[in-house]
């Protein structure tokens, strides 16, 4: 499991800590009060980069370890830096829901041989699991996708035991689309056109007086 070092924030501002190097953050569970804690930045990246959302984190440095899921993370509208971060302490045996990033690889026959069009209808997963058993990420093979017609369903995912899909098993995950062909525009002829005839003589209104204003 990964670890990441944490104290708890006691006397320091959130700008204070951000100027130090750390990134305020909190801490919370189903059956435990919120404690506000500081994290290093760099490290807290690292594990963000090797964890990601869905693997559990062993919060180090508080007197008893906590296992923890990177809960939310509020960035930087600009430079998208992490500025603070919830981790939610997950007890032994508890189930959690959290999506999981789909990764797609191989290559798609139909793409290859026919010209078709690879189009990945879910780029993420919601699952329910105990967050012991929660993959980084879901790979998804194109392999069987042959025909223009073929399509990957969430049934036919290979998810990791333990991990329920809170999805339909029917529900598209890729699909093969066809290019539509660009029909030719021809060109109109303006002469052809018959102009609808209002139903007016030729002539008519010719010499009448105009209407009398009141």
């Amino acid at each position: 499991m990964t670890m990441l070092q944490a104290q708890k924030r006691e006397g320091k501002t959130p700008t204070t800590l951000r100027k130090e190097g750390f990134i305020p953050a909190v801490v919370y569970g189903r059956k435990e009060a919120s404690l506000p804690i500081a994290v290093s930045r760099a490290a807290f990246e690292k594990v963000l980069e090797q964890a990601g959302e869905s693997t559990m984190v062993a919060l180090e440095g508080l007197g008893e370890r906590k296992d923890v899921l990177i809960y939310d993370i509020s960035r930087d509208a600009v430079s998208g830096a992490p500025l603070h971060a919830d981790f939610y302490a997950v007890e032994k045996g508890q189930t959690v829901t959290v999506s999981i990033p789909l990764e797609f690889e191989g290559t798609a026959p139909a793409v290859k041989d026919f010209g078709g069009i690879l189009v990945k209808v879910l780029h993420e997963l919601e699952v329910e699991a105990e967050p012991a058993n929660l993959p980084h990420a879901i790979v998804v093979s194109v392999d069987s996708l042959s025909t223009l017609e073929s399509q990957i369903h969430v049934s036919d995912l290979a998810l990791p035991k333990g991990v329920v899909a809170n999805a339909e098993p029917d529900d598209v995950v890729a699909m093969i689309s066809v290019a539509k062909e660009e029909v030719e525009e021809t060109p109109i002829d303006i002469s052809e056109i018959e102009v609808e005839k209002t139903g007016k003589k030729e002539g008519d209104g010719e010499g009448e007086p105009a209407p009398e204003l009141k």
